[in-house]
C-alpha cells in the first residue's frame, strides 16, 4: 500500500488540518513533464487515497505557468509522441492511474495550460484560473495530434463542437474566455487563485467523505477506462504524425518564433 511523503520527485504534497492535500508541481518556472514528473503526480495521488486524513487534493504549480506542456526536446529526439522512458512503460499509462485515481482534485491553473499542461489540468474535478491563465490546445499547431485523454475530457467540459474547434485550430484562450466556454469553473484575481482554489478543495473535504467518494464514482463512471481507450488511440497518432516532416516543421518553428509553414507531409 502507498504510504503518504512529503515528495514524490518533483512533486510535494502537503496536508492541512482541513483534510485538503495541496499537491505541488516543483519544476518552475514552466513545469515542462515528461514520465517521471506524470509518474510521480500518480504516485502522490494514490498514497493520498490511502491516507484517511485526505479528502480533496488541490494540485498546484511553484513557478510562473501551471504547466507548459512536455519536454518537446526529448520528444523530437525518440520521434515518439510522449515516449516511454522504459520498455513497456509509457507517459499516457502512468497519466491513467491519475484519472484512476478515487480522491476529488481542484486544479488552480496560474499562467499556462499548454497542450499536454491542459490535459493535466482536465483530468481534474474542477478548475479555477484568473485572467492571466492561458489555455491551448496547441498540437496542430506543432503538427502532431492532442493527448492525455483531451478526446474524453474536453468535449466533457465545453461540448464536442467547441473542443473540436480549439482542437483543429490550436486557438489561445486567455482566462475570461476558459472560464465563459467551461474550461474554468471558477475564475477570481491572479492573488486570489490559490486561496479560492483551496476553499473550493475545504468546501468539498468538509462533506461526508463517504458520501463524496460515492458521488464521484457515478458521476466520473468510466472515466479512467474512456481515457485508457481514448490515449491508445492519441499515442498512435502521436508516433504515426512525429515522424513526418510537419511536425519537425511546427517544433523549428516554435523554437523560432514564427509561423509554421506546413507541407501536409
Amino acid at each position: 500500500m502507498a504510504t503518504l511523503a512529503d515528495r514524490y520527485g518533483d512533486v510535494s504534497v502537503n496536508v492541512g488540518d482541513d483534510h485538503v492535500a495541496t499537491v505541488t508541481l516543483q519544476r518552475p518556472p514552466d513545469n515542462y513533464f515528461d514520465i517521471e514528473l506524470i509518474a510521480s503526480i500518480a504516485d502522490a495521488y494514490e498514497a493520498i487515497d490511502a491516507d484517511p486524513r485526505c479528502r480533496c487534493i488541490v494540485l498546484a504549480a511553484a513557478g510562473k505557468n501551471f504547466c507548459a506542456g512536455a519536454t518537446l526536446t526529448k520528444r523530437t529526439s525518440e520521434r515518439s509522441g510522449d515516449a516511454a522512458t522504459a520498455p513497456g512503460r509509457h507517459l499516457y499509462d502512468e497519466a491513467v492511474r491519475i484519472f484512476s485515481a478515487r480522491t476529488p482534485v481542484v486544479a488552480a491553473v496560474r499562467g499556462a495550460a499548454v497542450g499536454g499542461g491542459l490535459g493535466l489540468a482536465m483530468s481534474a474535478d474542477f478548475r479555477v484560473g484568473s485572467p492571466e491563465t492561458r489555455c491551448t490546445a496547441n498540437f496542430a499547431r506543432l503538427g502532431f495530434h492532442h493527448g492525455f485523454g483531451l478526446t474524453v475530457t474536453l468535449p466533457l467540459a465545453i461540448g464536442h463542437q467547441r473542443a473540436t474547434e480549439l482542437l483543429y485550430t490550436g486557438a489561445r484562450l486567455n482566462g475570461d474566455d476558459a472560464h465563459r466556454i467551461g474550461i474554468l469553473d471558477r475564475l477570481v484575481t491572479l492573488d486570489e487563485l490559490d486561496e479560492e482554489a483551496h476553499r473550493l478543495a475545504a468546501d468539498i473535504a468538509a462533506s461526508a467523505p463517504l458520501a463524496v467518494q460515492s458521488i464521484r464514482e457515478t458521476m466520473r463512471a468510466g472515466l479512467a477506462e474512456r481515457v485508457r481507450a481514448a490515449t491508445d488511440r492519441e499515442k498512435a497518432e502521436q508516433d504515426r504524425l512525429n515522424r513526418t516532416a510537419d511536425f519537425a516543421e511546427g517544433v523549428r518553428a516554435m523554437a523560432e518564433r514564427r509561423l509554421p509553414r506546413f507541407e501536409g507531409r
